[in-house]
C-alpha cells in the first residue's frame, strides 16, 4: 500500500507483486478533505479513509512519501501529519511502513530522480500495463510509492536484517551518545 500524504488530497494505491511476479494494481484513489473543514476533522477523515483502505485490502507492507521542505509551512505541517497517520496505522496493525523520498520514487519508477509528475504517471501506467495513468497525480504518486517499496523495500529490509545479525542483534546507534555507553 502506497500513500502520498496530503491534507487536501491523500493518494492511496494498492499493488500486488514481487520478484519475478508481474505487478497488479488492486486499487487506487484519493482521500479528500475540504479546506474549510476544521484541521482536526480533516485529519480524522484522512485517518478513517486510510483505515478503510487498510481494512479492504489488508496490505502486508505500507510505504509513505517522506515530507520534504517547502516554502509553505502550513502545507508541510499538514503533509507531515498525514504521513504520521500512515505510520501510526501501520504500527497499529503490525505492518512495516517504509519511507521514501520523492526523488527515490521518481528514480525507481522512471530512472530519473528529476522526473516530473507526467513522467511518473506514464511509467506507472507502463509498469502496470494500464491504458492511462491513475488520476489525479496524487493517486499515481501513491501507486509509484507502492511499486518503489515492492522493488526496493525488500532489499532494504534484508540489508537491515543482515547488519543487525552481523552486530549480534545490537541496536543501531541513534546518536554519538549511544556509541560511548
Amino acid at each position: 500500500m502506497g500513500v502520498d500524504p496530503g491534507l487536501t488530497r491523500c493518494g492511496v494505491g494498492i499493488v500486488r507483486g514481487g520478484p519475478g511476479v508481474p505487478l497488479e494494481l488492486l486499487g487506487v484513489g484519493v482521500i479528500r478533505t475540504p479546506a474549510d473543514l476544521e484541521h482536526g476533522a480533516r485529519l480524522l477523515r484522512i485517518h478513517d479513509g486510510l483505515e478503510e483502505w487498510f481494512a479492504a485490502h489488508r496490505p502486508d507492507a505500507m510505504a509513505v512519501e517522506r515530507v520534504f521542505a517547502q516554502h509553505n509551512r502550513a502545507t508541510v505541517a499538514g503533509t507531515a501529519q498525514a504521513m504520521g497517520l500512515t505510520q501510526m496505522i501501520g504500527a497499529r496493525h503490525g505492518v512495516p511502513v517504509g519511507v521514501h523520498t520523492p526523488s527515490e520514487v521518481k528514480a525507481a519508477i522512471s530512472g530519473s530522480g528529476r522526473a516530473d509528475k507526467a513522467q511518473v504517471g506514464s511509467m506507472v501506467a507502463r509498469v502496470l500495463r494500464l491504458a492511462a495513468a491513475p488520476q489525479p497525480a496524487d493517486a499515481a504518486d501513491a501507486v509509484a510509492l507502492a511499486i518503489t517499496h515492492l522493488w526496493r523495500g525488500g532489499a532494504q529490509d534484508r540489508l537491515a536484517a543482515a547488519v543487525a545479525a552481523q552486530r549480534g542483534n545490537r541496536p543501531v546507534p541513534r546518536s554519538w551518545k549511544d556509541l560511548v555507553r
